[in-house]
């Protein structure tokens, strides 16, 4: 392994994949997303990329462990039982799977993720 191997996001050519949440997902809004993964493990259980959502919401239900670090916009997370955090340009966290609930971005919103997908 060399240095070369580093996966620098500003120089990836990675291609963004744009798509919408299915529809039965959707509860509010038209929510385009775009997602450039720069790096995925060779065991495909690990990844990391930006995602970008414009406003709208839609259920979640992790099945993967996911740190992510706001660039820009504001979203809600709920959970199930309808508690909600408000996430910023600036914040970071990470959200356990297994986390039921939904997505509500506010305010287009970009994000770093570093995801890990437990089998």
């Amino acid at each position: 392994m060399s240095i070369d191997s580093i996966i620098d996001f500003a120089n990836s050519s990675a291609t963004p994949e744009h798509y919408r949440p299915a529809p039965e997902k959707v509860l509010k809004g038209d929510p385009a997303q775009s997602v450039t993964n720069h790096y995925s493990s060779p065991c495909s259980q690990f990844h990391a990329g930006v995602w970008e959502g414009e406003p709208g919401q839609w259920t979640i239900r992790y099945t993967e462990h996911e740190y992510c670090e706001i660039l820009q916009g504001v979203s809600v997370i709920r959970d199930e039982q309808g508690n909600a955090k408000t996430v910023r340009a600036g914040d970071r966290f990470v959200i356990p799977a297994g986390l039921v609930g939904t997505w509500e971005v506010l305010e287009t919103c970009r994000k770093v993720y570093v995801m890990f997908e437990q089998k």
